[in-house]
């Protein structure tokens, strides 16, 4: 095969200027007939339909100093990219000559797989608020009070984060695709309990177990997203998992809503388990084990195998890892959160979903009651609100963090740092926090409902777009343990919600609406500053890390 050639290195004043975005001559090059995949630049969105092979050789390692920041970094995020990285082998992860390599996979397999597990955490938002609305009608049925029919919504946010601490273990040993299917059917099975019961402790249980079963939906996306997708693409593509769960928790309410007014709240239950048989069904069907190992980038076409058939394809065995154990996993998400920006990141996420699960519990409340007495479709309608700033966040979240980092790419002549996707912080850490605070105004001060709306509105904008821009952060930096990372962040997520729902009304009760909203809203920006922390010594901190931890025990070991 004719190797493309490549304009020589100029160089002046002592430094080197690297010409690796010659991608448009590639296409002239003869390729591999049975290849015809598309492959993107990360660096230059220049699509090429024809695939070059790569060479038939394996670089030296280089001995790595203990000390060296450079080269510690890179095993934390830093992508460094040559002359020769052009093209497919400027894709990272760089992927193999595989059919069944899932970077391989065309659109539709990928997105067919991921939009399966989005819709799971759709499911799983949803399920989590179903009880909110119907409060009264449970005090009333189980004569219990606010604060024990609250456990229901607390306990299942709780199980909610906490689970991830043994699905994502799981996952790692068996594969997503039977961790996947057998959540599925406990989450169903949980919600026709709670349908049927008519005993208020047994439905407790089945909130608990609903919420256990829906963690599969939260951590392991990450995984999947790693799995499937390019670091060039990654912001956009962790944003649809992103505006799932606002979906889920700004269109839940809707949903509940109505359903409470013209039907009961069991019948909630029992859609949830409809519309999660159908979807294990499908997935059982349709959703593809992402897992690949052994990856050889430099193997020929010839010596890989024909494509997985459809029986294959359904197999349950698949990503099944015999030289894992579960234990060293599960300790691995509790290390996690030694690292500074996967402890900041659940912090930040946690605080913005904590204080969405306030507002939105306050405003069921306050307008439910003089001067404005709305009625529960009406409170359901109030979160659309909520609903459209998630909408409003889905490009400056997700492909604006994808753009910056890309042009931060190429003007660093190669050089890729997770902290470029922080610049895009600023728009959604000034005007979510902001949204909280007009909100408790309105209530405080008893204003018209719409500026309560555009509050929530604000709020929703930010809630979704930071979420997405520190975890799309903490995924490119641990990108082989960014299961274990969000572990950490949705752990943290559950235990705030829960506490949040249990005593965030005293909080607020005791401190005033003005003084405890403001009080939220200090804390949201005090934790949003940290940004710049690691925009000025983000890679020294993370280079730091490779030295204790999970990174340290795989990598020097």
């Amino acid at each position: 095969m004719t190797s493309p050639s490549f304009k020589p290195l100029s160089s002046s004043t002592g430094s080197i200027t690297l010409d690796f975005l010659r991608v448009r001559e590639l296409a002239s090059v003869p390729t591999i007939p049975q290849l015809h995949t598309r492959w993107y630049s990360p660096l230059d969105f220049v699509s090429i339909r024809r695939t070059p092979e790569p060479p038939a050789f394996v670089p030296k390692d280089v001995e790595r100093r203990v000390y060296d920041v450079g080269r510690d970094s890179e095993l934390v995020g830093t992508i460094v990219m040559g002359s020769l990285d052009t093209g497919r082998r400027a894709l990272r992860p760089q992927p193999s000559m595989d059919w069944n390599d899932p970077l391989n996979w065309t659109g539709w397999q990928k997105y067919r797989t991921y939009l399966i597990l989005c819709l799971f955490s759709f499911l799983a938002e949803a399920n989590a608020s179903k009880f909110v609305l119907a409060t009264p009608l449970l005090e009333k049925e189980f004569e219990k009070s606010p604060m024990v029919v609250g456990y229901l919504t607390c306990f299942n946010l709780l199980a909610l984060g906490v689970a991830n601490l043994f699905w994502v273990p799981l996952m790692r040993l068996f594969g997503k695709r039977p961790t996947l299917l057998l959540a599925l059917p406990v989450f169903v099975a949980a919600n026709v309990w709670s349908a049927k019961t008519h005993h208020f402790y047994q439905l407790l249980a089945s909130s608990v177990l609903s919420g256990f079963a829906s963690a599969v939906a939260e951590a392991t996306v990450a995984a999947v997203v790693t799995d499937l997708f390019f670091v060039h693409e990654r912001g956009a593509k962790l944003m649809v998992f992103h505006f799932a769960l606002s979906c889920g928790s700004f269109l839940g309410p809707l949903i509940s809503a109505y359903t409470i007014e013209y039907s009961t709240w069991r019948v909630g239950c029992e859609s949830l388990a409809i519309v999660a048989g159908a979807l294990w069904i499908i997935a059982a069907l349709s959703f593809q084990e992402t897992t690949y190992r052994n990856r050889d980038v430099y193997a020929p076409v010839s010596s890989y195998g024909s494509r997985t058939t459809f029986a294959g394809k359904l197999s349950l065995l698949k990503g099944y890892d015999n030289h894992r154990d579960i234990l060293p996993v599960f300790c691995y998400c509790i290390k996690m959160i030694l690292y500074p920006s996967v402890l900041w990141t659940g912090l930040l996420v946690a605080t913005f979903s904590g204080w969405n699960a306030i507002v939105q519990l306050k405003s069921y409340r306050y307008f439910s009651v003089s001067p404005y007495n709305h009625d529960t479709p009406l409170l359901g309608l109030f979160s659309i609100s909520g609903f459209i700033g998630s909408v409003l966040a889905i490009p400056i979240g997700g492909k604006l963090i994808d753009i910056l980092s890309n042009r931060f790419t190429t003007s660093h002549h190669g050089t890729r740092e997770p902290e470029y996707r922080l610049y895009a912080f600023i728009i959604p850490a000034i005007i979510g926090p902001m949204g909280v605070l007009l909100f408790s105004f309105t209530i405080a001060e008893k204003r018209p409902w719409i500026q309560a709306a555009v509050g929530h509105s604000m709020e929703g904008f930010g809630l979704t777009a930071i979420s997405n821009i520190a975890v799309t952060y903490i995924v490119d930096t641990y990108v082989e343990y960014a299961a274990e990372a969000l572990t950490t962040v949705f752990v943290s997520k559950g235990a705030i919600g829960a506490v949040v729902v249990l005593y965030g009304d005293t909080w607020l009760r005791n401190s005033g609406e003005k003084q405890g909203f403001g009080q939220m809203v200090g804390v949201q920006y005090f934790l949003c500053l940290w940004t710049i922390v690691f925009l000025l010594w983000g890679k020294k901190i993370r280079a730091f890390t490779v030295r204790y931890g999970p990174v340290n025990r795989v990598e020097h070991s």
